[in-house]
């Protein structure tokens, strides 16, 4: 299956950097460029991408506006950030629109490709740079306090590590647990909070407070 993809970044250079990259991927088509956020929520109208590759800071809005617009439309389009913006309230900030990676473009490339990917299968995906300083602001805020009060403590602590991105595998191999009992703290985790996907628990998460804004 060919993964459709638009590109939105302010900065011509980035996007043929970027669409280069993106070209070496057989299954990768880039559909549509656009270099402000209006261009770009016109070619997810006309070009009906898979998925958006966006940037933070646009000419005319930033890409926190467009995930939120897209989202209050029902856009079905899985939404890649990258951006030059690693402080934890842009990511938070996009994370709470329903975005469901966020690349630093000091790691585009193979990580670029690999958040691509990822949310083509419903999951999470931060580059390293980016899960590091999830990882610190979940640890900062993971006390009792903060805990939602209907989740056990092992409950959160794999609803953190999901946000963070990582997969089942190494989730049970940091908790010491078997995988097949990730998969039901997943599940109950989904069942008790009414939710339905990786990114609704990453939202999630941020909105309980595990993440500070």
């Amino acid at each position: 299956m060919t993964i459709r993809l638009v590109l939105a970044d302010d900065h011509r250079l980035v996007r043929e950097a970027v669409r280069d990259t993106l070209a070496r991927e057989a299954d990768f088509e880039v559909v549509g460029e656009a270099g402000d956020g209006a261009a770009a929520l016109r070619l997810i109208d006309t070009c009906h991408p898979d998925v958006l590759v966006l940037d933070i800071t646009l000419g005319d809005r930033s890409g926190i506006e467009i995930a939120r617009t897209l989202r209050a439309s029902g856009s079905t389009v899985k939404i890649v950030s990258l951006s030059a913006h690693q402080d934890r309230r842009f990511v938070g900030a996009m994370l709470a629109e329903g975005v469901q990676a966020y690349v630093a473009k000091a790691s585009a490339g193979s990580e670029l490709v690999r958040a691509i990917r990822a949310v083509m299968q419903g999951e999470a995906c931060f580059s390293p740079e980016i899960a590091a300083m999830l990882a610190g602001a979940l640890t900062d805020t993971l006390d009792e306090s903060a805990k939602p009060e209907r989740l056990g403590r092992r409950e959160t602590e794999v609803l953190v590590l999901v946000a963070q991105g990582v997969r089942s595998l190494e989730i049970a191999s940091r908790l010491h647990i078997a995988p097949s009992t990730v998969d039901v703290h997943r599940r109950n985790l989904m069942r008790k909070l009414d939710l339905h996907s990786v990114a609704e628990l990453t939202q999630y998460a941020i909105r309980a407070g595990l993440v500070e804004l």
